[in-house]
């Protein structure tokens, strides 16, 4: 426990708050419908999706769907894989139930501003409490005992609330940059696929005469280039086990459905291979190898006379993913690889549209690293900054709160 400011002190969290104390009795009436927080709605940014809450009547709902969430509580998983899922609560209701999976914190506001507790339970702080308290093998969570004895940092009341204030401004205005930047993100990817489809069906020579086809995934091609099933243009074959190949220290990569998967020192594959998940989220994905590898059987395994990255980027464009069979466990067959069709150029103008590719790609991944390493910084700053005014290691004053409101 750190030391705190002269004029601060510590206090259990179950005597500056009333935990878990409004619950649905066992004898609520069948038909009494209320709305539904489950722990898998809460981000680890503390956001609640509201089409997420479910509107239930209690003889339908869940087993766990007992705790009334009242306004200004904060609700904190007590499961360690979800630690990090808390919510503030500001417009709590006595027909607002969360899940069990949630303690359900309700500040005695003589003791505990509400906005200031729930900033203490989202700090490192507590985080290392919980994670450290949290017992059981399969399913770790915090109990009761140790939930409540967690040792809250107490500033005198007004600060507590000046605190939250300052920090409820300084956290918007880093949240809204994040936001900006991932839009910033979400538009370099849709600037990035549509380069990368225009290269692989369209070319890089605007001049050149183009006529259409009705293929999909195609809209014009120039008319030099041959239309052709690519079953007459690759070679295809499913990967093999590999479960029992994995090696920390292995020589070769294992590739599975989403690429690298682990590491060996068996290959079944050697010189220029395309990779096409073939099971699961991501299949349909292709990935570009050279040299030695393990494909796995939740891959294909495409070799060709064609220019391997020109064809890893093709199968990129044409989206395979969108084409897997639409069940629990999506599946991109061999057959419908080979069943597609392609316009291609020739080899040589392949290898030309994959070097023009490389730079553009390249200069798109540049920035786009940028803007997560920025992303990354914010975020780390908002988690020190929470910490440090929650622990009076940065103290805020009225001059600091009045700047903020005004900046930023």
């Amino acid at each position: 426990m750190s030391r705190l400011l002269p004029d601060w002190n510590y206090d259990r969290l179950k005597d500056v708050s009333a935990i878990n104390a409004g619950s649905l009795p066992a004898d609520t009436n069948p038909d009494y419908e209320f709305d539904y927080l489950e722990i898998s709605n809460v981000d680890y940014h503390g956001i609640v999706d509201p089409t997420a809450i479910e509107r239930l009547r209690y003889e339908d709902a869940p087993s766990r769907a007992r705790r009334r969430l009242d306004k200004n509580c904060t609700a904190i998983s007590s499961v360690r894989p979800n630690l990090q899922a808390v919510a503030f609560v500001n417009n709590g209701r006595k027909d607002f139930i969360c899940s069990t999976g949630f303690n359900v914190v309700q500040p005695l506001t003589h003791k505990l501003s509400p906005k200031f507790g729930y900033y203490a339970l989202i700090s490192e702080g507590a985080r290392q409490y919980f994670e450290a308290t949290a017992k059981g093998v399969g399913y770790p969570a915090v109990d009761d005992k140790d939930f409540g004895s967690f040792a809250v940092p107490l500033p005198p009341s007004p600060e507590q609330q000046r605190i939250a204030a300052y920090l409820d401004a300084s956290c918007a205005a880093i949240d809204a940059a994040v936001a900006a930047k991932r839009r910033q993100l979400d538009t370099l990817e849709s600037i990035r696929t549509a380069l990368l489809y225009e290269a692989v069906t369209r070319g890089i020579n605007p001049s050149v005469p183009t006529m259409a086809h009705n293929i999909p995934g195609y809209r014009q091609a120039p008319k030099e280039w041959k239309r052709s099933k690519l079953r007459y243009a690759i070679s295809i074959q499913s990967g093999d086990f590999a479960s029992d190949k994995l090696q920390d220290d292995g020589a070769y990569t294992i590739l599975g459905g989403n690429g690298v998967m682990g590491h060996t020192d068996l290959y079944n594959v050697d010189g220029e291979t395309v990779v096409i998940g073939r099971v699961g989220a991501y299949c349909g994905n292709a990935h570009y190898v050279c040299g030695k590898a393990w494909v796995s059987d939740n891959a294909l395994i495409v070799k060709s006379r064609h220019h391997a990255p020109f064809l890893c980027h093709l199968f990129n464009a044409l989206n395979f993913n969108a084409q897997a069979n639409n069940t629990a466990q999506p599946v991109i067959t061999g057959t419908k690889v080979k069943n597609t069709y392609v316009v291609l150029p020739s080899l040589s103008e392949q290898k030309v549209i994959c070097v023009y590719l490389d730079e553009k790609l390249g200069d798109l991944k540049s920035i786009t690293v940028g803007i997560e390493t920025q992303i990354t910084t914010l975020t780390a700053y908002r988690k020190s900054l929470i910490h440090e005014c929650v622990t009076g290691q940065r103290r805020i004053t009225e001059d600091d709160l009045n700047r903020v409101k005004t900046h930023g």
